[in-house]
């Protein structure tokens, strides 16, 4: 992991960067698109491989890396950090996880550069919250697997230059029979629909099918069979990436209302003197205080090879329900100019509503919680939770 001196410098360049993407808010919304201008740039500092090894061309930061960073990004648009997160996060590290040192080298060190963009396909019409319902198959034929089959929701789907998916290649075992593969761009028998539009934060998803779709049979990575628990390894690390875009949301939400009250009077007097918006400005510095701390604690966890997954959903769960909270409230303490769809409130109120949802919903992260703690055979004093 980088140290912290390294940390310090590449998160001023983070900052840096923001300031200067703040400009470009407007332009991602009205194109719909992010500016090649700051894909270029994110490349060049490295960003769509914070949390892979120096080894395979990345960064080498780790999830503590990743997570000041990304909430530093996400300040300026959703978009910024939807653009480099695939790549850090779950189509990755699933490749990290179970790959052999070939498929690293081969499939890692693209991403860890940018140049390939990542996607990661799991979601179906069938199979969203329960990942184990995948019905896109894929079967050995001689030195191939041919994948036949649908995925839909999958943020870069038509851009993607690689894919890692999931897909059952022994129906009949359930979860068990799930298998992870990486599915170039080109490959005969993919096609990559074109883009569809979301509410917001303006992420590039669609569909992706597969059609008789062959790959090498070394593209399979893992054992056959050990595609779910590989999946479900990196999206616990992937409620990192979740939990920084909401931090990072809510503190411009925040910061934008500190501004508004200090500059806008009413009744004779700044907004800001009024007790009761005071107070819901600490509501929202506290909830937004608890969050970063919680996500600290799960990245250093993380990075230490500690089992996480309750904290991961502890993390998803209370940061995404959290910075939609404090959107709520600078929407309200901004008043009816924030309900202009182009004001930054007005985005940042859509875009934070995806947190509740995406890499599982918060209803999801309640069940994983629960099923943690009934699991536990011995639990410390005094906490809620073993870990």
């Amino acid at each position: 992991m980088g140290t912290e001196p390294e940390l310090a410098r590449h998160l001023a360049q983070a900052r840096d960067f923001r300031q200067w993407a703040d400009g470009h808010a407007d332009e991602i919304e009205t194109t719909q698109a992010l500016p090649t201008a700051l894909s270029a740039r994110l490349r060049e500092l490295g960003y769509f491989g914070i949390t892979i090894p120096r080894g395979y061309g990345g960064l080498g930061l780790g999830l503590v890396g990743y997570a000041e960073i990304m909430a530093e990004l996400s300040k300026a648009h959703a978009a910024i950090g939807g653009r480099v997160a695939l790549n850090n996060m779950v189509a990755s590290q699933v490749v990290l996880l179970g790959g052999t040192e070939v498929q690293k080298q081969r499939f890692l060190r693209p991403m860890a550069t940018g140049e390939a963009l990542a996607a990661f396909a799991l979601t179906e019409p069938g199979a969203g919250s329960d990942a184990a319902g995948v019905s896109t198959r894929a079967s050995r034929d001689g030195d191939h697997w041919v994948i036949d089959g649908m995925k839909h929701l999958i943020m870069h789907a038509p851009i993607a230059d690689l894919v890692t998916v999931i897909a059952s290649t022994e129906p009949e075992r359930g979860a068990k029979g799930l298998s992870a593969f990486v599915v170039p761009r080109g490959t005969p028998g993919l096609r990559q629909a074109p883009a569809q539009r979301p509410m917001a934060s303006r992420t590039t998803v669609g569909e992706l099918h597969f059609e008789g779709c062959r790959v090498p049979a070394d593209h399979l990575i893992g054992a056959p069979g050990k595609g779910f628990s590989l999946a479900m390894r990196a999206l616990d690390m992937t409620r990192v990436g979740v939990g920084a875009y909401a931090v990072g949301s809510a503190e411009r939400a925040l910061e934008l209302s500190v501004h508004h009250l200090q500059g806008r009077r009413q009744f004779g007097r700044p907004l800001a003197e009024q007790q009761g918006l005071q107070w819901m400005l600490a509501e929202m510095a506290t909830d937004i205080a608890a969050a970063r701390a919680l996500l600290r604690s799960l990245a250093a966890k993380m990075d230490a090879g500690e089992p996480a997954s309750a904290d991961a959903a502890m993390l998803k769960l209370f940061a995404s329900e959290m910075c939609g909270r404090v959107a709520d409230k600078a929407l309200q303490l901004h008043g009816g100019i924030a309900y202009l769809h182009d004001h930054p409130i007005s985005r940042i109120y859509r875009d934070v509503r995806l947190w509740r949802i995406v890499d599982g919903t918060s209803e999801i992260q309640k069940t994983v919680i629960a099923r943690e703690l009934l699991a536990a055979d011995q639990m410390p004093s005094g906490t809620p939770y073993a870990g």
